[in-house]
Protein backbone atom coordinates (compact mmCIF):
# COMPACT_ATOMS: atom_id res chain seq x y z
CA UNK A 1 0.00 0.00 0.00
CA UNK A 2 1.42 3.26 -0.59
CA UNK A 3 0.48 4.53 2.72
CA UNK A 4 3.92 2.44 3.47
CA UNK A 5 6.02 4.45 0.85
CA UNK A 6 7.21 7.90 0.99
CA UNK A 7 4.62 10.69 0.09
CA UNK A 8 4.63 12.02 -3.61
CA UNK A 9 5.43 15.93 -3.16
CA UNK A 10 3.27 18.43 -5.00
CA UNK A 11 4.16 22.01 -5.85
CA UNK A 12 0.83 24.09 -7.09
CA UNK A 13 2.25 27.92 -8.27
CA UNK A 14 0.15 30.59 -9.44
CA UNK A 15 1.00 34.38 -10.63
CA UNK A 16 1.19 37.63 -8.44
CA UNK A 17 0.57 35.95 -5.37
CA UNK A 18 -3.18 34.94 -6.07
CA UNK A 19 -5.83 32.69 -3.82
CA UNK A 20 -5.22 29.97 -6.47
CA UNK A 21 -2.17 28.28 -5.14
CA UNK A 22 -3.27 28.21 -1.83
CA UNK A 23 -6.53 26.91 -2.20
CA UNK A 24 -5.11 24.20 -4.17
CA UNK A 25 -3.03 23.71 -1.13
CA UNK A 26 -5.50 23.02 1.28
CA UNK A 27 -8.16 21.25 -0.73
CA UNK A 28 -4.96 18.75 -1.71
CA UNK A 29 -4.20 18.64 2.30
CA UNK A 30 -7.80 18.14 2.93
CA UNK A 31 -8.65 15.49 1.12
CA UNK A 32 -5.17 13.25 1.08
CA UNK A 33 -2.34 14.66 3.15
CA UNK A 34 -1.95 11.24 4.09
CA UNK A 35 -0.53 10.22 0.72
CA UNK A 36 0.79 13.77 -0.59
CA UNK A 37 3.30 16.68 1.14
CA UNK A 38 1.86 19.40 -0.20
CA UNK A 39 3.49 23.26 -1.43
CA UNK A 40 2.22 26.17 -2.98
CA UNK A 41 4.30 29.23 -4.34
CA UNK A 42 3.90 31.85 -5.81
CA UNK A 43 5.63 34.45 -8.53
CA UNK A 44 5.57 37.52 -6.57
CA UNK A 45 4.22 36.16 -2.77
CA UNK A 46 3.34 38.32 -0.12
CA UNK A 47 1.37 37.69 3.04
CA UNK A 48 -1.90 35.83 2.62
CA UNK A 49 -5.07 37.60 2.74
CA UNK A 50 -7.23 37.17 5.87
CA UNK A 51 -10.18 37.32 4.14
CA UNK A 52 -8.97 34.33 2.02
CA UNK A 53 -8.11 32.40 5.23
CA UNK A 54 -11.08 33.29 6.50
CA UNK A 55 -12.94 32.00 3.75
CA UNK A 56 -11.08 28.91 3.42
CA UNK A 57 -11.71 28.28 7.26
CA UNK A 58 -15.51 28.66 6.51
CA UNK A 59 -15.14 26.04 3.76
CA UNK A 60 -14.20 23.31 6.41
CA UNK A 61 -10.50 23.08 5.27
CA UNK A 62 -7.35 24.00 7.71
CA UNK A 63 -5.00 26.69 6.85
CA UNK A 64 -2.51 26.27 9.21
CA UNK A 65 0.20 25.32 7.16
CA UNK A 66 -0.65 27.45 4.65
CA UNK A 67 2.13 30.07 3.77
CA UNK A 68 3.31 32.22 1.01
CA UNK A 69 6.76 30.68 -0.35
CA UNK A 70 8.73 32.02 -3.41
CA UNK A 71 9.90 29.93 -6.53
CA UNK A 72 13.68 31.03 -4.95
CA UNK A 73 13.00 29.21 -1.84
CA UNK A 74 11.87 25.75 -3.32
CA UNK A 75 14.02 26.02 -6.45
CA UNK A 76 15.97 22.94 -7.28
CA UNK A 77 13.51 21.09 -4.94
CA UNK A 78 12.70 17.42 -6.39
CA UNK A 79 8.93 17.35 -6.93
CA UNK A 80 6.61 14.57 -8.20
CA UNK A 81 4.51 16.63 -9.47
CA UNK A 82 4.63 20.96 -10.45
CA UNK A 83 0.82 21.86 -11.42
CA UNK A 84 0.61 25.51 -12.87
CA UNK A 85 -2.30 27.58 -12.21
CA UNK A 86 -1.79 30.84 -14.33
CA UNK A 87 -0.85 31.20 -18.27
CA UNK A 88 1.92 33.96 -16.80
CA UNK A 89 3.75 31.27 -15.74
CA UNK A 90 6.77 30.54 -17.76
CA UNK A 91 9.11 27.66 -18.94
CA UNK A 92 12.12 29.87 -17.39
CA UNK A 93 9.65 29.43 -13.72
CA UNK A 94 9.30 25.65 -14.15
CA UNK A 95 13.19 24.94 -14.99
CA UNK A 96 13.53 25.64 -11.31
CA UNK A 97 12.73 22.56 -10.42
CA UNK A 98 12.96 18.81 -10.72
CA UNK A 99 9.86 17.12 -11.53
CA UNK A 100 8.48 14.20 -12.59
CA UNK A 101 5.44 15.09 -13.87
CA UNK A 102 4.08 19.47 -15.22
CA UNK A 103 0.24 19.79 -15.18
CA UNK A 104 -0.97 22.87 -16.42
CA UNK A 105 -4.33 23.89 -14.79
CA UNK A 106 -4.99 27.60 -16.44
CA UNK A 107 -7.81 28.76 -13.85
CA UNK A 108 -9.37 31.88 -15.88
CA UNK A 109 -11.85 32.52 -12.23
CA UNK A 110 -11.23 35.85 -11.08
CA UNK A 111 -8.94 36.70 -8.24
CA UNK A 112 -11.08 39.59 -6.61
CA UNK A 113 -10.84 38.22 -3.24
CA UNK A 114 -14.14 40.27 -2.25
CA UNK A 115 -16.27 38.33 -4.14
CA UNK A 116 -17.38 35.18 -2.37
CA UNK A 117 -19.49 34.24 -5.38
CA UNK A 118 -16.44 34.18 -7.42
CA UNK A 119 -14.59 32.13 -4.44
CA UNK A 120 -16.96 29.87 -4.43
CA UNK A 121 -16.42 29.25 -8.36
CA UNK A 122 -12.48 29.05 -8.22
CA UNK A 123 -13.23 26.75 -5.16
CA UNK A 124 -14.99 24.46 -7.30
CA UNK A 125 -12.99 24.63 -10.59
CA UNK A 126 -10.15 23.11 -8.69
CA UNK A 127 -11.86 20.60 -6.29
CA UNK A 128 -12.91 19.13 -9.71
CA UNK A 129 -9.54 19.54 -10.83
CA UNK A 130 -7.98 17.62 -7.36
CA UNK A 131 -10.83 15.06 -7.59
CA UNK A 132 -9.77 13.97 -11.17
CA UNK A 133 -6.28 13.57 -9.86
CA UNK A 134 -6.89 12.12 -7.16
CA UNK A 135 -8.91 9.50 -9.54
CA UNK A 136 -6.28 8.63 -11.46
CA UNK A 137 -3.98 7.53 -8.44
CA UNK A 138 -6.68 5.98 -6.99
CA UNK A 139 -5.19 2.48 -7.58
CA UNK A 140 -1.73 3.57 -6.58
CA UNK A 141 -3.31 5.08 -3.28
CA UNK A 142 -4.98 2.07 -2.52
CA UNK A 143 -8.39 4.30 -1.46
CA UNK A 144 -11.24 5.62 -1.71
CA UNK A 145 -10.98 9.44 -3.29
CA UNK A 146 -14.11 10.56 -1.71
CA UNK A 147 -13.96 14.12 0.80
CA UNK A 148 -14.92 12.49 3.56
CA UNK A 149 -15.66 9.74 5.82
CA UNK A 150 -19.62 10.46 5.28
CA UNK A 151 -21.76 10.10 2.27
CA UNK A 152 -24.86 12.48 1.73
CA UNK A 153 -27.47 11.30 -0.73
CA UNK A 154 -28.42 14.48 -2.88
CA UNK A 155 -31.95 13.70 -3.39
CA UNK A 156 -31.66 13.38 0.82
CA UNK A 157 -30.17 16.64 0.45
CA UNK A 158 -31.82 18.75 -1.44
CA UNK A 159 -35.29 17.32 -0.05
CA UNK A 160 -33.87 19.05 3.29
CA UNK A 161 -33.79 22.47 1.79
CA UNK A 162 -37.24 22.62 1.00
CA UNK A 163 -38.62 23.56 4.31
CA UNK A 164 -38.63 27.58 5.02
CA UNK A 165 -36.88 26.67 8.61
CA UNK A 166 -34.11 24.19 7.67
CA UNK A 167 -33.56 26.21 4.61
CA UNK A 168 -32.97 29.26 7.29
CA UNK A 169 -31.38 27.67 10.11
CA UNK A 170 -28.80 26.34 7.47
CA UNK A 171 -28.10 29.72 6.33
CA UNK A 172 -27.99 30.85 9.65
CA UNK A 173 -25.57 28.48 11.18
CA UNK A 174 -23.39 28.52 8.36
CA UNK A 175 -23.08 32.71 9.25
CA UNK A 176 -22.60 31.97 13.14
CA UNK A 177 -21.02 29.29 13.16
CA UNK A 178 -23.59 27.51 15.67
CA UNK A 179 -26.75 27.94 17.33
CA UNK A 180 -29.19 26.45 19.64
CA UNK A 181 -32.73 25.79 19.35
CA UNK A 182 -33.57 29.51 21.08
CA UNK A 183 -31.14 31.15 18.94
CA UNK A 184 -33.40 29.67 16.47
CA UNK A 185 -36.73 30.24 17.69
CA UNK A 186 -36.20 34.29 17.89
CA UNK A 187 -34.18 34.47 15.21
CA UNK A 188 -36.71 32.98 12.90
CA UNK A 189 -40.06 34.11 15.45
CA UNK A 190 -41.29 30.62 15.73
CA UNK A 191 -43.13 30.36 18.89
CA UNK A 192 -42.99 26.46 18.83
CA UNK A 193 -40.04 25.10 20.29
CA UNK A 194 -41.19 21.59 19.55
CA UNK A 195 -41.82 22.86 15.60
CA UNK A 196 -38.29 24.08 15.33
CA UNK A 197 -36.13 20.92 17.25
CA UNK A 198 -38.50 18.56 14.88
CA UNK A 199 -36.57 20.56 11.56
CA UNK A 200 -33.02 20.49 13.70
CA UNK A 201 -33.90 16.28 14.04
CA UNK A 202 -34.16 15.84 10.45
CA UNK A 203 -30.78 17.88 9.72
CA UNK A 204 -29.19 16.19 12.04
CA UNK A 205 -30.54 12.93 11.12
CA UNK A 206 -29.28 13.64 7.43
CA UNK A 207 -25.82 14.14 8.95
CA UNK A 208 -25.98 18.07 7.61
CA UNK A 209 -25.84 19.36 11.11
CA UNK A 210 -24.01 18.07 14.13
CA UNK A 211 -24.47 19.08 17.91
CA UNK A 212 -22.30 20.20 20.49
CA UNK A 213 -23.47 20.30 24.42
CA UNK A 214 -22.15 23.16 26.84
CA UNK A 215 -24.06 22.75 30.33
CA UNK A 216 -27.96 23.30 29.75
CA UNK A 217 -27.20 23.91 26.18
CA UNK A 218 -27.16 22.11 22.87
CA UNK A 219 -25.56 24.01 20.03
CA UNK A 220 -26.20 23.04 16.46
CA UNK A 221 -23.34 23.63 13.88
CA UNK A 222 -22.59 22.48 10.02
CA UNK A 223 -20.71 19.03 10.27
CA UNK A 224 -17.46 19.71 9.00
CA UNK A 225 -17.50 16.32 7.59
CA UNK A 226 -19.86 17.22 4.82
CA UNK A 227 -18.38 16.37 1.10
CA UNK A 228 -17.23 19.46 -0.18
CA UNK A 229 -19.63 19.94 -2.88
CA UNK A 230 -23.05 19.88 -0.30
CA UNK A 231 -20.50 22.61 1.48
CA UNK A 232 -19.60 24.71 -1.55
CA UNK A 233 -23.96 24.64 -1.76
CA UNK A 234 -24.65 25.73 1.38
CA UNK A 235 -22.19 28.37 0.91
CA UNK A 236 -23.24 29.25 -1.91
CA UNK A 237 -27.33 29.69 -0.80
CA UNK A 238 -26.10 31.81 1.99
CA UNK A 239 -24.21 34.17 0.25
CA UNK A 240 -26.18 34.98 -2.45
CA UNK A 241 -29.67 35.44 -0.37
CA UNK A 242 -29.20 37.10 2.31
CA UNK A 243 -32.02 39.16 1.99
CA UNK A 244 -34.35 35.80 3.36
CA UNK A 245 -32.75 36.05 6.87
CA UNK A 246 -31.75 40.17 7.20
CA UNK A 247 -34.51 40.55 9.68
CA UNK A 248 -33.69 36.75 11.50
CA UNK A 249 -29.58 38.52 11.53
CA UNK A 250 -30.95 41.54 13.13
CA UNK A 251 -32.95 39.50 16.07
CA UNK A 252 -29.37 37.27 16.50
CA UNK A 253 -27.38 40.32 16.37
CA UNK A 254 -29.75 42.01 19.48
CA UNK A 255 -29.24 38.25 21.21
CA UNK A 256 -25.88 37.86 20.82
CA UNK A 257 -24.74 41.30 21.47
CA UNK A 258 -22.62 41.36 24.40
CA UNK A 259 -23.03 37.67 25.29
CA UNK A 260 -21.72 34.21 23.73
CA UNK A 261 -24.86 32.51 25.20
CA UNK A 262 -28.15 32.46 24.54
CA UNK A 263 -30.33 34.34 26.60
CA UNK A 264 -33.97 32.81 26.72
CA UNK A 265 -33.86 28.69 26.61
Amino acid sequence: MMKNKQKLRVLFISANNSMHSQIAEALLRYKSAEYFDIYSADIHPTKIDNDLLQAIVGLGLNTTKLSSWSLTELSRQQFDYVITLSEEITKSDISRFHCQQQLVWNITTSQDKANLSTFITLFDELNSRISMLLMSKKEAMNTSTTDTKIQIDPISFYKCLTDDIRLKTLILTHYYGELCVCDLMSALQEESQPKVSRNLAVLKKAQILKTRKQGQWVFYRINEQLPLWVKSVIAKTAENNTQQIINPLQQLSKIKKGTNNPTTC
